[in-house]
C-alpha cells in the first residue's frame, strides 16, 4: 500500500486519498480525458454520458448518467475511492448527496488556462504519477505552450472577438471565465469581457432596471444574455461559434453573417471545436496551438 495523498481542491477543501487510487468516477468530461492522459485510465470505474474522449474509455467504462443528473445510487455502488467533479458542470445538491453517502469528492473550478494546468498537476499527485517521465513531459509541454502563447500575445495584434455559448437565448461569456482566458491567451480579446449578467432577465436584455448588487450576491454573473444589437455595438472582427456546449448550426452562423459587424464583412464567422476552448488540462495543451492558429488567420 502506498502512502495517502493530500491536495487542496478549488473549493479550498483538503482532499486526502489512499494511494494508489484504483477506483475513480469522473463526472467531468475533461477530467476523464485528463485521467487517461496521465496514464491512469485503468482506475476509472464510472463516467458521464458526455465523457466521449478517449473513445476507448467511453466504450469500456460504464456511464452513471449526465453531468447534471448523475445516478447517485449507481455511483455509490461502484465504491469509488474518489469522485472527480466540477463546481460549474455538476450540481451542488448532487455533490452534497455523494458526500453525505460517505463518498470522497474532489471539486475543480479553473477559470484560467493556467489553473487547468495546475489542476492537471494536482491530479497527477492524487494518482501518484507526478514523478512519471511521461507525465512530467506532458506538464512541461503544457507550461511551454502557455508561455509561448503569452509571449506571442504580448506583441501581436489582438483580434476583437465574439464567442457565444448559446443561441436561444443568446448567451456569451465575460472575462472571468476559462473560455475568455483561452481566447485572450491566443490573441482574441473577448468583446464582452466587461459585461456581467444582470438580474432579472429583462434587465439583462436592457428592458428593465438591474437589481442592486446586494440582491445578486452569490449568483453567477459570468454568462450574460445579450441581444444582437449589443453584438453589433461591440463590433467584433471575429465570431467564433464553438460546437459545445451549444451545437451552433450553419443557420446560426448565417444570423451573424447578416449583421453589420466587421466579422461578417471579413468572412470571419467560424465554427470551431468547443473542446479546444473549454476543456481544461490535457485538451488545452493541444488546444492552445489550434486556437492560436485559428485566430492568427484573422489578425491582419
Amino acid at each position: 500500500m502506498g502512502l495517502s495523498r493530500r491536495v487542496t481542491d478549488d473549493r479550498r477543501r483538503v482532499v486526502e486519498v489512499p494511494g494508489p487510487l484504483s477506483r475513480v468516477v469522473s463526472l467531468v468530461p475533461s477530467d476523464t480525458l485528463n485521467v487517461a492522459a496521465l496514464g491512469c485510465a485503468g482506475a476509472l470505474v464510472g463516467r458521464t454520458d458526455y465523457c466521449e474522449l478517449p473513445a476507448d474509455v467511453a466504450l469500456t467504462v460504464p456511464s452513471v448518467g449526465g453531468t447534471k443528473n448523475p445516478r447517485i445510487d449507481d455511483i455509490v455502488r461502484l465504491e469509488p475511492e474518489l469522485v472527480l467533479a466540477n463546481q460549474e458542470e455538476n450540481t451542488r445538491s448532487d455533490l452534497e448527496a455523494l458526500a453525505q453517502r460517505g463518498v470522497r469528492v474532489y471539486v475543480a473550478f479553473p477559470r484560467r488556462v493556467s489553473d487547468g494546468l495546475a489542476h492537471l498537476a494536482r491530479l497527477a499527485r492524487l494518482f501518484g504519477v507526478e514523478r512519471s517521465p511521461a507525465v512530467r513531459q506532458l506538464l512541461k509541454r503544457g507550461y511551454d505552450e502557455h508561455r509561448a502563447a503569452a509571449q506571442a500575445r504580448a506583441s501581436a495584434r489582438v483580434v476583437p472577438t465574439f464567442c457565444p455559448i448559446w443561441m436561444d437565448p443568446l448567451m456569451t461569456i465575460n472575462g472571468d471565465t476559462f473560455i475568455s482566458d483561452m481566447l485572450d491567451l491566443c490573441g482574441a480579446s473577448n468583446v464582452f469581457a466587461d459585461r456581467s449578467r444582470r438580474y432579472p432577465l429583462a434587465a439583462d436584455l436592457g428592458r428593465a432596471a438591474s437589481l442592486p448588487p446586494e440582491k445578486v450576491v452569490g449568483r453567477d454573473v459570468r454568462y450574460p444574455r445579450i441581444t444582437l444589437e449589443e453584438v453589433v455595438a461591440r463590433a467584433p472582427e471575429l465570431v467564433l461559434l464553438p460546437d459545445e456546449p451549444h451545437p451552433f448550426t450553419p443557420a446560426d452562423a448565417d444570423v451573424f453573417r447578416a449583421l453589420a459587424i466587421p466579422a461578417a464583412r471579413r468572412g470571419a464567422v467560424v465554427v470551431m471545436s468547443g473542446k479546444d476552448l473549454c476543456w481544461y488540462g490535457a485538451r488545452s495543451i493541444e488546444g492552445i496551438g489550434r486556437v492560436r492558429a485559428l485566430v492568427a488567420r484573422f489578425a491582419s
